[in-house]
């Protein structure tokens, strides 16, 4: 009976042995402190012509951190390769939100942004954006410039409308 005993807690052991690896190799569970609701601005903006809703949170610019009070991150200016996210300065179609250029789902997703401005030509009339590619169809057509900022902003999208 004894060895019946220290075989089982052998097994018993090396089951949770194997538990323990699977869950260290997975990452482990993260010590994220106690949670709590708390109220934060969100935006919508456009991606392959429905709405998603995102935050602000960082930025490379500090007049654009001041601006919109969020934090400024000097380190994010180093960031390279980012998504691209378009903001329409001056005229505008009515209805005209931030364009994004991934969004969650898609392989080169990350919430860092390059930023772009967008500005219509001179006579003519500005049309709602909702997609990357028809704005640099419209750029290429010469309808409208595009602009690197050269700033870098952390917006996370937190939730991807369907599209329709």
């Amino acid at each position: 009976m004894t060895r019946k005993v220290i075989v089982a807690a052998a097994i018993a052991c090396a089951v949770a042995a194997v538990g323990a690896s699977t869950v260290l190799a997975a990452g482990g569970s993260l010590v994220l402190g106690p949670s709590f609701h708390t109220r934060q601005l969100a935006f919508l903006g456009y991606y392959d012509g429905h709405k998603d809703t995102y935050l602000l949170t960082d930025v490379s610019s500090k007049s654009q951190a001041s601006a919109l009070k969020i934090n400024y991150s000097a380190a994010l200016a180093g960031v390279r390769g980012a998504p691209a996210q378009y903001f329409v300065i001056g005229r505008a179609a009515a209805g005209q939100l931030t364009v994004f250029g991934s969004e969650p789902g898609e392989d080169d997703y990350n919430p860092i942004w390059e930023e772009f401005f967008v500005t219509w030509k001179s006579g003519i009339k500005p049309q709602l954006l909702v997609q990357d590619d028809q704005i640099k169809a419209l750029a290429k057509a010469h309808k409208l410039t595009l602009r690197d900022a050269h700033i870098v902003l952390n917006a996370p999208i937190t939730k991807v409308a369907k599209a329709k």
